[in-house]
């Protein structure tokens, strides 16, 4: 088969570009690299809305307790990554689609294969610092987006 005509699969996900006033959530997963919450969609989860699978994840990402409104979508993201798999290490390919998130309450607790997290200074974070791939473009285009929009919100 001649790869440069061959369909591609992907797995597909959501991402949250969840913001507490000027900063934007980050963490560090259990194989050491920067993510933001969010994550695949399950075969269970084909005909549910995108807002339960947001749900899920974040419950199960972030904890039970944290409050939160989920905005539209707006940065479409591809990315690809390395997996261990049963037969050995494959690459992964995911479509993911970002969207806007208001933090509005509650304790963030990490799921136990994350590592710890970091709320960042949207109008200084420099994400090629933290992420690789399709999470650094699409962060760098949600930074692009906040940062022209200007809605940083300045502390009073």
């Amino acid at each position: 088969m001649n790869k440069k005509k061959a369909k591609d699969l992907y797995y597909v996900a959501v991402k949250v570009f969840l913001k507490k006033e000027d900063k934007l959530l980050i963490f560090k997963d259990g194989f050491g690299n920067w993510d933001l919450p969010g994550g695949r969609i399950r075969y269970e989860e084909f005909k549910k809305p995108l807002g339960s699978v947001i749900k899920r994840k974040l419950k199960e990402e972030l904890g039970g307790a944290i409050k939160y409104k989920i905005g539209e979508p707006f940065v479409f993201m591809r990315h690809e990554r390395d997996e261990a798999m049963p037969h050995g290490p494959t690459k992964a390919r995911i479509f993911a689609i970002g969207y806007h998130a208001e933090f509005i309450g509650g304790k963030v607790v990490l799921a136990s294969h994350h590592t710890k997290y970091e709320w960042v200074p949207i109008k200084t974070f420099k994400p090629e610092k933290y992420f690789k791939s399709g999470w650094l473009e699409g962060t760098k285009e949600f930074l692009k987006i906040e940062r022209k929009n200007n809605k940083v919100v300045k502390k009073k």
